[in-house]
């Protein structure tokens, strides 16, 4: 299934038949046969949008070679396109993500949307989660979110604290040992360092199994200065496995203006609309979590259960892309367009990329939605919740 991204100001989607309908003026459609793909309307002169199709790998081809089967899998067609629109078929969109304002959406796709599952994700320039739809139709669990505020309540809700927090920290050391490897004959110094810190973390993870409370509310102060302590280690070894030109002083989750700050906010906000999906369609209430306190406005249950990818997606999608050369610029405080295109092509990457998980092989964003479910089935009394690891 296909990502649609729209990024630029003044685009439109409607829905045509069984189509989706991207309108703009004068939109350019670039295709790549095979792999996910991104629908980037992006800024050119006098703000006009364009449209751009790219693969995770990010090369591109002339419109000829890709090819749409029909719904009955029998001849296949090309997208439909004209000098001011673009339609694809439904049936191959699995998520629209809205990342600009001024755009506008039809209340028939809308419709179309929540029929076929389809995502319709919203974010801010800076990659900030705003909204999300989805049809309720396809979260009629009751049982389940009547457990999941039951746990608040009893040691369900600390046990999967606790597991979100072993995730985290296992996951940060797995991958600070991951790319520290290549560095172990070339910066023989800073293997080391990024050894102890790995070593650190490890012990960190390892005093989670000390924090014993019959509710969230008496062990989440306990919990997060772990989580605390160990995030500054683990900012400090992120910091060696960028290019030395890479300028990184401190994690900034607000307000971030320098490059790296900016493109891991990004990324996570790309990952916060994939978790955000998963616990909706496992019945789940993004709004009750347990590690994160309640506030309005806040999905605490989303930001709970993103910890434990924030690694093995968007960290590792980053040190990869930069170490690689990859330029992520910022102009006036925000990603430049290129920037931003450049994260959501390596995060969607990753997200599509395998991983051995619980013996089998799956795709990230997969196991992104089995995580979900496995939460939702040990609130519900059905086992208990084990983080997914990062195998370094």
């Amino acid at each position: 299934m296909d990502s649609v991204i729209v990024s630029d100001y003044g685009v439109m989607l409607a829905k045509k038949g069984d189509r989706l309908v991207v309108r703009g003026p004068k939109p350019r459609l670039e295709l790549i046969e095979g792999g996910p793909q991104l629908f980037l309307p992006l800024g050119v002169d006098n703000h006009r949008p364009t449209l751009t199709v790219v693969t995770s790998n990010g090369e591109k081809h002339p419109p000829e070679p890709l090819r749409h089967l029909g719904a009955n899998g029998a001849a296949p067609r090309p997208p439909k396109s004209s000098g001011d629109q673009i339609e694809l078929p439904l049936f191959r969109v699995g998520h629209i993500v809205i990342a600009s304002n001024g755009v506008s959406i039809s209340t028939d796709l809308i419709e179309a949307c929540c029929e076929r599952g389809i995502r319709l994700s919203f974010l801010t320039r800076g990659g900030k989660p705003f909204a999300m739809l989805s049809s309720p139709m396809l979260t009629a669990t009751v049982l389940t979110r009547r457990e999941q505020l039951a746990a608040y309540g009893d040691e369900r809700g600390v046990e999967f604290a606790k597991a979100v927090v072993r995730g985290k920290l296992g996951n940060q050391a797995a991958l600070l040992r991951y790319f520290g490897k290549y560095l172990k004959i070339a910066d023989p110094e800073a293997f080391a360092k990024l050894s102890e810190i790995a070593m650190r973390l490890i012990k960190g993870r390892n005093s989670t199994a000390k924090v014993s409370a019959s509710n969230i509310d008496e062990a989440r102060e306990a919990l997060l200065a772990i989580e605390g302590s160990s995030g500054r280690n683990y900012w400090s070894g992120f910091r060696l496995l960028l290019p030395k030109e890479v300028e990184f002083d401190l994690r900034e989750h607000r307000g971030a203006t320098d490059p790296v700050n900016s493109a891991l906010n990004y990324g996570y906000g790309m990952l916060y609309t994939q978790v955000w999906g998963a616990i909706m369609n496992a019945g789940l209430e993004p709004f009750a979590g347990f590690l994160h306190v309640d506030r309005p406005g806040k999905p605490s249950l989303v930001l709970d259960m993103v910890e434990e990818f924030r690694q093995p997606v968007v960290d590792r999608a980053i040190i990869a892309a930069l170490g690689k050369g990859s330029a992520i610029e910022t102009q006036g405080g925000m990603l430049t367009d290129s920037s931003r295109r450049t994260i959501a092509q390596i995060v969607l990457e990753r997200l599509e990329s395998e991983v051995n998980f619980r013996g089998q092989r799956h795709k990230l964003k997969s196991v992104v939605q089995i995580q979900a479910r496995n939460l939702a089935s040990a609130l519900r009394g059905e086992g208990r919740y084990k983080a997914f690891s990062f195998k370094w």
